[in-house]
This record gives C-alpha cells, structure tokens and sequence, in this order.
C-alpha cells in the first residue's frame, strides 16, 4: 500500500475485492478499481501487479481548508454555502465540485440571471490542504420580455397577466422580481388561471401548454400559454342525493352555495362540499363523503349540478406531520384543520385546511399530501410549507386635497413570534393632523375560531378650510369577530371607548357663554371641551368579493349599530348600513362597474343633545363635486357645517383600463355618478342656533338631493393606490361648498 497517509490500509483493502490468500484476475483489479474511486476518497487509484504481490497506489484527495466565493453580489456567501455540497475540513473531489458549480448556477437561474458563469478554482496550500474559490460572474438580470395568450377570447391578455404571479419585465422592474423566469412560479401561474376561468365559469378550461422560451442572444425570455377557455356556463339546478337513508336531503340545502341561475363558480362548489361533509359529520356519519356531479347542456350553456352522499371508506389520521416551519408554530397550522389524530379522514376537509393556510399570507408555498400508514385503515397527512417575510417596515407619503400631505411610518407584523397574531405600530404627520396607533390582532381567541382585536389610538386635527376648531382624540377599544359562515358572513361585536377635545383654534371661546365673536357657530361651541364616549356595538358583514383590495366581481354588505351611554358623557344609537356591487361589464376589455349605497342614521338618547362630532358629516369623500363637509345643514352666520343626522349616499361607477397602456401598469380612467344627501340636524342644536342674534338659522336643513357627475383617473402604483377625479355638481344647495377636483392617494416604499 502507498500514498497514503491519512487513510489506514486496512480501510483501503475493505473496499477492495482482492484479499490475502485469494486467486485474482483483469476482473477483480477492474472491480477494485471502480470500489475505491467510488469513495471519493482518492484523486487517483493504480493497481500493479509484481508476482504474488499486488501494490496499491493511491492518491488520496485533499482536504477543503476553505470554500469562498469572488464576484457574487446578488446572492451572498451564506446562501451560496447552502446551495454547494463542499465545505471545510471535508474531502475534495471533481464530482462534487461539478454538482456544485450546477448548484450555484441553478440559485442564480431561481433569481433570474440566466447567463451566470461559474469558475472553480483550486489553490493548493500544501499539506495535502486546498482552497477552493468559486470565481462568479452573475450576468445581466434575465427579464421576461413577453407574456403571450394563445385562445383567450372572453379575457384579453393584459387582464390574464393580471391573474399571474409572473410580470413582464419594464420600468418597474427594479421594484419586483417577479419578472423573471421561475419554473415553480410558471407552474403556480398555470394553477391561478386555472382557478380564475373556474370561478368565471369557464368548466372546460384547461390549459394546452406554457412554455418559456430563451433567447440567449437578447438574454430575455418569451412565455405562452396556449389555452382553451371553452363555453361559459350557468347553473341550471341543484340536487342533493343521498345514499344515507337516515340523510334527509332537504335539511341541508340551506348549505348550498350554488343556486340556479348563477354562474358557475368552482369555489362555491368546493366550499359547499366543505359545508355539505361538516354538517353531515356533525350529524354522526364521520366517512361520508360528497361528491359533486355537473352535467353539461352544451346547447344551453348550461350545468346540473348533483351533490353525491355516500359512504366512503372507512380510514384514520394516523398521524399529522408538519414540515418546513421554521418560524411559525405548529399550532398554528394545526389549528386550520377541521381534523385531528385519530379522525376520520375526509378528503375535503383537507383541501379546506390547504386553502385556509394559503389565504394566511404567512408561506410562500403550501402543500398537503397523503402517505400510507401502520395499517391499511390509517393515513398520514404531511403538510409542507416555505415560509416567506411577513414583517414590514414602511415609510409612506400621502397627499390629499382635503388634508394636503401626509407622511406616516409603521412596523407591522402579520405573524408575531409565530403565533399567527398580527401586531402594528404606526405614526402619522400631515399639515394640520398627527395620528399614532396600536392594532393588535388575535385570529383564534382562546383556541376557538374568534378573532380579537385591540387598538389603542390618538389622532389631532387642527382647523383647515373645512373645519373650523381644532379636535384632539385618544382613545381605544376591542372586539370579536365571529364567523357566522366561513368566507362570507361575520358578526363582529365591539367596544369602544375615547375622549374628544374640542378647541377654538383662536382660544376666545371655551362654550357657549363665550361664543360671541370667536366666528365660531353656537352649535360647535356647545360641544367645546372634553366629552368620553363609552359605546358598544355589533356589525354584520356578508361579502362574495373576488378580491378585497381590487374587486371585479361580487357583493359586500355591512350593517350595524352602536349604543353610547355605557357611562360617559354621550347618550345615543347611530345605524349605518353600506352595500356595493361589481360586475365584469365587458370582461375582455377589463371594464368593470360598480354600484354603492351607504346611509345612516343617529338619535339622541333622553334629553340630552347631540354634540357636533356625533352627527354625519357628508362632502367630497362621498359625493364628489363638493368640499369634505360641503354637504349638509350649515349655520346661516358662520357657514361651519354642523352635521345631520340622516344621509345617503350612493355611486355608479365605470372603470376602464386606460387605452394604449399595458394593464400591468395598474392604469385606468373612471366615470361616475354620485348623489346623496344630508339632513335633519340634532333638534336641540337647531333650536340653540334659531336662539342666536338676528337671521340665526340652520340652513340646509331639510332632504336635499345633491348630484354629481365626473371622470378620473386611477393608478394601482407599485407605492400605493393614487386617485384623481374631476366632478361637477348637477343639483347642490345655494350654501354648499364646492370642489371640482380632488386628488388623493399615498406611496410607501
């Protein structure tokens, strides 16, 4: 044996087949051969036989003294050294540096550079000791230069582009990767569409191919999808059948999501397969299963839909493995599912619990699949997560016409210490207001589905164009949201409590004995000074909204009240009520419309008057056209506008993505139509106004329709959303205030 010097001869000749004592032949050298250069321990092997003896010659590999990387700047060392399989004090060998040159270019293809180039170096520091230095040049980032849609007819492209996750690269493309190339986002992209056309429904849409094609030469990539949308479908009718004799079929329609007429939609049917196989467990038969069947009217356009119960196998949760959660608790995932160990199994719940974890916001990929376990009746579930940031901090800017411009900063945290809890703090500062804030939020109160909130709160405003004291409030309350159905109708009930200052900003007045030339109206200086308010209230909140930020589609409705006088210096109960409705009108141009209505009203309770702050205040922030608080009953002397204690409001709205621009710019042109009014003042605050000096008197104090008409401009900025309307009044009130334009929005960065 010779060479070598770290390794003992016996481990040499245990990987070999030729031993002492042994007739050998061409065979077994080539066999020992192949054996020692498969341990990777030797950089080169011979065999040489002399007589009746055989000698060994071996070079055995050095040792890593370090691994380094020179040129890298997109991707530093440490989450380079994850993705190489070398490291110190380990052996070197040429293929384990191939696999990690592979390695390191395959990281920089997962973050878009496609023309990276990799170069192994090996310095010898003697000692049979080397370093090993990965040279790095990362290239030019590799944009997806274009994203093209084969077949599409109901939807154009720029609307499909908006579905998925990946974006073509462009002017914005320092702010985002996602206009690179992933495999993995192409993938997840596949899956949006599919789910998109479902719940438009498109039942025959499937996708023929998507397929990402290089140009080396540009060091761009052009992606297609080749799709077939087939027909739109409604909803004929819907059955329930029951193999169950002891299921009543009729008993549970009220858990249908899916009614006649409808489009169809692929989430409903899913969540009312969720609804039909709780409800039946909860009656005792814990493996049925729901089956949803649709046959198709291909010359209607139409699809029967048949929900299946039966008995489905007899089989257990063995076990629940909970994989890739490095930060967030395992209980928090746990807690998403309707099952537990020991269970009966049932599909369908585990496809709720998948779609629970994924509206989180906390992982950037979520994936539950099933394996065999101890015996033919039980079954393992494993869930995979990859987890993602959920903490932000951010700088913000805002400007409005109303409040000029605002600047804020905020550190925020969706899924504190891992326990799911979101938590907030935050400052505002504008020209004439200040906020600071605390929100505080706990999605499972006491391990049940009941989410808890707690805020703590100040905000100052000093007197602006339309308002004419300053208001200084601190205050605070929580709540619990219950799920009255999951996904669509919550019930949240709450308490609140906080002190409101008012001051005359040029401190002659502090009530009505001294009201007399501040220039302020009677009205406001009887609320002047400090008054807590100590209320509880409820609301009920019912919403089918494709999407809460950017809806195109569904319905939300809210309705609810509030009860002060649970101490305190306020006694009343206000009402409100808000509904609005969006419809795809001509779904390939992306045109949506938009129908809302809000309203309220709000009465004293005993003989106590309502202060100015407590009543309704209607302007601009509702029907356009007019100044905040240009709406409304107004003391005929000072013009201050005192509030009133019925209004409505309601808007029709057209949005259109701006002509010749890419919908992935976020840009597009609106026009609407506003009307509401406000009216009846606090009685008691009339008559303190009517018992002023001469010719006082509560102006536009009666029902009066106001209107407006307009345009504007809209821009999903990736700093935040910014508005712009242009709006002019059809019907006002001679002493309305007026505003033809308004402009508002914010940028965070």
């Amino acid at each position: 044996m010779r060479g070598n010097t770290r390794i003992e001869n016996e481990t040499v000749l245990s990987y070999m087949t030729i031993s002492v004592g042994r007739s050998y032949g061409p065979a077994d050298i080539d066999e020992s051969l192949k054996a020692l250069f498969a341990t990777g321990l030797f950089a080169d092997v011979k065999i040489v036989p002399q007589g009746g003896t055989v000698v060994v010659n071996v070079t055995e590999n050095p040792i890593i003294n370090r691994v380094s990387f020179e040129g890298n700047k997109k991707l530093n060392d440490d989450a380079l050294k994850t993705a190489v399989r070398s490291s110190e004090r380990t052996m070197l060998t040429r293929a384990k540096v191939q696999a990690d040159v592979q390695n390191i270019l395959e990281a920089y293809r997962r973050s878009g550079r496609y023309g990276a180039s990799v170069n192994p170096e090996i310095i010898d520091r003697g000692n049979n000791r080397v370093d090993l230095v990965f040279e790095i040049n990362e290239g030019k980032k590799t944009g997806v230069e274009r994203i093209t849609f084969i077949g599409n007819h109901a939807y154009s492209d720029g609307k499909l582009r908006d579905v998925i996750r990946t974006r073509q690269s462009g002017l914005l493309s320092w702010l985002r990767s996602t206009d690179t190339y992933d495999p993995d986002r192409l993938a997840q992209d596949q899956e949006l569409l599919r789910q998109f056309y479902h719940k438009k429904g498109y039942a025959d849409f499937y996708i023929v191919s998507a397929t990402a094609d290089l140009d080396r030469e540009n060091n761009v990539f052009h992606v297609t999808f080749t799709v077939e949308e087939g027909e739109k479908y409604k909803i004929a009718d819907v059955e329930i059948v029951s193999s169950l004799s002891a299921v009543d079929p009729e008993t549970l329609r009220s858990k249908l999501r899916t009614h006649a007429g409808d489009t169809y939609n692929s989430l409903r049917v899913e969540q009312t397969v969720e609804d039909l196989t709780i409800k039946i467990s909860e009656d005792g038969y814990a493996f049925a299963e729901v089956r949803p069947r649709g046959s198709r009217d291909y010359e209607n356009k139409t699809i029967s839909l048949t929900y299946y119960i039966e008995e489905g196998p007899r089989a257990y949760v063995e076990r629940i493995n909970v994989i890739g959660n490095d930060r967030t608790r395992e209980y928090v995932i746990r807690r998403e599912f309707d099952l537990v160990e020991g269970d009966a199994y049932n599909r369908a719940l585990l496809d709720k619990a998948e779609r629970r974890l994924k509206n989180l916001g906390f992982f950037e990929r979520v994936a539950i699949t099933t394996s065999p376990g101890s015996a033919p009746d039980r079954v393992v579930i494993n869930v995979n997560v990859v987890e993602k940031p959920t903490g932000e901090v951010s700088f913000g800017v805002g400007y409005s016409t109303s409040d000029g411009v605002i600047g804020d900063v905020s550190i925020s945290e969706k899924n504190f210490l891992g326990r799911g809890q979101y938590v907030k703090l935050g400052a505002g500062i504008g020209s004439s207001t200040q906020s600071y804030e605390f929100a505080f939020k706990e999605p499972f109160f006491l391990g049940r589905r009941i989410g808890f909130d707690l805020d703590l709160y100040r905000v100052v405003n000093e007197n602006n164009d339309y308002r004419a004291y300053d208001e200084n409030t601190t205050g605070g309350g929580f709540g619990f949201t219950l799920p009255l159905r999951e996904d669509e109708l919550t019930l949240r009930l709450f308490y609140k409590i906080y002190q409101t200052e008012l001051k005359d900003p040029n401190h002659k007045a502090t009530g009505i004995a001294n009201c007399g030339g501040s220039g302020l109206s009677i009205a406001i200086c009887d609320s002047l000074g400090k008054n807590l308010t100590s209320l509880a209230g409820y609301r009920f909140v019912y919403t089918t909204l494709d999407n809460n930020l950017d809806p195109t589609d569904g319905v939300y409705a809210a309705a609810g009240q509030e009860f002060a006088g649970l101490g305190g210096d306020s006694f009343y109960i206000k009402s409100t009520a808000d509904v609005k409705y969006f419809k795809e009108i001509l779904p390939d141009q992306g045109v949506v419309g938009a129908l809302k209505v809000t309203g309220g009203h709000i009465t004293a309770l005993g003989s106590d008057r309502l202060r100015v702050p407590e009543q309704f205040m209607l302007g601009g922030n509702l029907v356009r056209g007019f100044e905040n608080q240009g709406i409304g009953p107004r003391d005929a002397i000072t013009g201050d506008a005192i509030g009133g204690t019925v209004f409505f409001a309601a808007t029709a709205e057209a949005t259109i993505p701006f002509p010749g621009v890419p919908q992935e710019f976020g840009l597009s042109t609106a026009v609407f139509s506003d009307a509401g009014a406000l009216w009846d003042a606090d009685s008691g605050l009339v008559n303190l106004v009517n018992a002023g000096p001469p010719k006082s008197a509560v102006n536009s104090n009666d029902f009066d329709l106001r209107a407006s008409i307009g345009v504007g401009l809209r821009w999903r900025s990736p700093f935040g959303p910014l508005k712009a309307d242009f709006a002019w009044p059809l019907a006002k009130n001679s002493v309305d205030r007026t505003q033809v334009f308004r402009l508002s929005g914010g940028t965070r960065f």
